[in-house]
């Protein structure tokens, strides 16, 4: 579903028109990203003036190849720099959840007899916030000796699970270590716009690391 927005996103665009989102220099991004995160206030959480320790990294996401590439690249240094990141990607988890309860052939199978909502809400069933993802995460999070803990993958569990809800959800759990999202759209501070196109829903706890001009 999240490729058929994007999809939609390139088709509507005529050639007149500019890009909706600006193409950031990855790699200047992500030097950038790094020095934010090896300096010891930001390991500390010491300059946060009261606010969770909760980071947006917003980006272009038809620079997604960019970005995942240059996203283990990131994980690599921090990680020779002595800085230990545990790495939430959300579909990886999701995947990894279903194929536990349900199985994944099973879910591809199920899938072509419903409808598009049906079969989301099978999935958010499966992958129930409070019963289910949150108390996995929790789990990772426990067993973990990290210093930041990273968000990936949002782009891709669209619609089954909301960035605003994956977060308003941590909040009770990351408490330890920074957090920090890597989201394929705007950030304004306020709200989360997925793709740069539909508005996910209010969220304005979370400081901006990067924002994507």
């Amino acid at each position: 579903m999240a490729k058929d927005i994007l999809d939609q996103r390139r088709g509507n665009r005529t050639n007149n028109e500019k890009p909706m989102m600006y193409k950031d220099d990855v790699s200047e991004m992500f030097k950038y990203i790094y020095q934010k995160i090896k300096k010891e206030d930001f390991l500390q959480m010491t300059s946060l003036n009261g606010e969770i320790p909760f980071w947006i990294v917003s980006y272009n996401p038809e620079q997604e190849l960019e970005i995942t590439k240059a996203y283990g690249g990131l994980l690599k240094k921090l990680e020779r720099k002595g800085i230990e990141i545990l790495d939430l990607n959300l579909y990886t988890i999701a995947m990894q959840l279903l194929q536990e309860s349900v199985g994944l052939q099973e879910m591809f199978d199920i899938e072509q007899g419903m409808s598009k909502q049906e079969f989301k809400e099978a999935i958010q069933s499966v992958l129930d916030m409070q019963e289910v993802l949150m108390p996995h995460i929790k789990t990772l999070i426990d067993n973990s000796t990290a210093r930041v803990y990273f968000i990936s993958g949002v782009g891709k569990v669209f619609p089954f699970l909301r960035s605003h809800n994956i977060l308003n959800n941590l909040q009770n759990i990351a408490k330890d270590a920074p957090t920090v999202m890597f989201f394929p759209g705007k950030y304004t501070g306020r709200n989360l716009q997925l793709f740069g196109l539909m508005t996910d829903d209010n969220y304005y706890r979370a400081s901006i690391l990067y924002s994507q001009k």
